[in-house]
């Protein structure tokens, strides 16, 4: 075996020693040496171009409403001030506002049931001329609340027009709960327990029932099927299961109470003790619901999301269907249907064109709100002369309280809620309008019932969340039915039929319905 010699075996170290040497001897070379003007341009075009990057990126920001000082703070303030630029920016440009003579104009001629606001002092006058005469101060303020209602969404309208899809759903919502909410706290104020709980129970139906009924029906005479956020509606019906549980629960252990043998003396004070916690955690959740709303899902809640199904118009059975083809106008009603996933550019294209055009304002957001603080306060007013005349139009016994609370008294403070939820499904923007009026449901059972339950708390009255049995079983059914109408994202004329008929068959059965009595002051 022959061995080699060391001189033999390449010395690998030396050689990389000696790339290296010579790497920084080039290196060294090409400092030391003057730079060429060639050089100094290409030098100075890559600092251009890093300064265009900077501004581009700087441009970016700021056209997407976004601070560079929020940029730089970190992921989560970004995305803080993305989804409250995303949920304050207006869908459309909106227009210079009118004058206050203009807008006040507006204001007067807003809609033809302003005629009816002349039963305001009619029922003032009634109220402190005849306060014997409950059955016509009910009747005259129950007419004098509607326009109210309705003036109380025109001026929702036109502040929500200056943000974004989903605080503007919000707007509707909150502001036309108002009415409930003042209704309820007068009643409790008057210790009025029964009224209270029925026209909150009476607010959910009438919501879920008649306006969302209402909604698919009026939608449903322009399209074959709309479609809507089947993401926002899951959740929507997982908050709604969750207020019939915090409902039924109170009942259940007050059943269970009683089902025993040993009488509890601490019965009526246990089930206010677990009305008051359940309705802590209620708010909480409400709280919780809002942060998911507005901030972490925000994308949920629009009307361009991806999960939002094509809504697709009748056929037209007058033409052949060769005649239907893609170049026809863009306002022809007799859209074929679609099938889902197929192309449906042209069913889309006349909502994308009105979404492009400008907002118009009526009134200014000064106006707006001084409109929204007067009516506010003739609802207040208005609401407790109707109140107050509850009973003695119940003392006949032609009417009870529970038809009322869950009838009469929701019609009129979802009178807002109505005419707005159905313009906009007309309009086939029905996830905004499934909000209005499911979003609405949502606000009385996790916020108004809590706070209403939290309120007589401090003031000392037996408000609790044991409602009447028929009541939670009438609430129970009509979240089911609603459950299984929203379930495949997609609605039609028939399921609104289906809503409402569900809501005129309970109304029926609480005109003859004698409540059992319940926690009383």
């Amino acid at each position: 075996m022959t061995m080699s010699s060391p001189e033999s075996i390449p010395d690998t170290s030396t050689a990389e020693h000696s790339a290296e040497t010579q790497t920084q001897a080039q290196r060294r070379t090409t400092f030391d040496h003057p730079a060429s003007p060639d050089t100094d341009s290409a030098v100075a075009r890559r600092r251009g171009a890093k300064r265009d990057t900077t501004e581009t990126v700087r441009s970016n920001g700021a056209a997407d409403g976004i601070p560079e000082q929020s940029r730089n703070k970190g992921p989560l303030l970004t995305r803080i001030a993305t989804a409250v630029s995303l949920a304050a920016k207006p869908e459309r440009p909106v227009g210079e506002a009118p004058g206050f003579w203009q807008g006040l104009r507006a204001v007067v001629f807003a809609s033809w049931l302003n005629l009816l606001l002349v039963f305001i002092p009619i029922s003032w006058a009634f109220n402190f001329a005849k306060p014997d005469s409950h059955t016509l101060i009910f009747v005259f303020s129950f007419l004098a609340i509607i326009p109210l209602a309705k003036l109380l969404a025109f001026a929702t309208d036109e502040m929500s027009m200056r943000f974004g899809q989903t605080i503007a759903g919000l707007m509707n919502a909150t502001l036309g709960n108002a009415v409930e909410l003042i209704v309820a706290i007068i009643a409790l104020t008057k210790c009025q327990i029964q009224v209270v709980q029925a026209s909150l129970v009476g607010s959910i139906l009438s919501n879920l029932l008649l306006v969302l009924g209402m909604c698919f029906f009026a939608g449903g005479t322009r399209f074959s099927e709309q479609g809507f956020g089947l993401g926002s509606s899951q959740i929507n019906s997982s908050l709604l299961t969750l207020s019939v549980i915090a409902v039924l629960l109170p009942a259940a252990f007050d059943l269970s109470i009683r089902s025993n043998d040993t009488p509890d003396s601490n019965e009526k004070q246990d089930i206010l003790n677990v009305s008051h916690g359940v309705a802590v955690i209620l708010l909480f959740i409400y709280g919780a619901y809002l942060v998911f709303q507005l901030w972490s899902h925000v994308h949920l809640y629009n009307d361009g999301n991806d999960d939002v199904r094509t809504s697709t118009r009748y056929v037209n059975v007058h033409r052949p269907q060769f005649m239907h083809m893609p170049h026809r106008r863009k306002n022809d009603s007799s859209i074929p249907l679609q099938e889902a996933g197929a192309d449906a550019t042209d069913v889309e294209a006349a909502p994308d064109h009105e979404e492009v055009e400008e907002e118009t304002p009526q009134m200014s957001m000064l106006l707006s709100i001084v409109v929204l603080a007067i009516v506010t306060v003739l609802v207040a007013v208005t609401a407790e002369w109707l109140v107050d005349s509850i009973d003695g139009l119940t003392e006949g016994g032609g009417i009870s309280k529970t038809f009322v609370g869950l009838v009469l008294l929701p019609i009129v403070g979802n009178a807002a809620e109505h005419v707005t939820a159905v313009t906009v499904a007309v309009k086939d923007k029905l996830t905004l309008s499934i909000g209005v009026a499911v979003g609405s449901s949502i606000q009385i059972a996790l916020f108004v019932i809590p706070f209403m339950i939290v309120l007589a708390w401090i003031l000392g009255k037996p408000l609790s969340l044991l409602f009447d049995p028929f009541e939670s079983i009438a609430l129970f059914l009509a979240v089911i039915t609603v459950n299984y109408v929203v379930a495949d994202g997609k609605s039609n004329w028939l399921e609104g039929l289906i809503l409402m008929s569900l809501y005129l068959i309970l109304a029926v059965a609480f005109w003859f319905y004698i409540p059992a009595t319940g926690l009383t002051c």
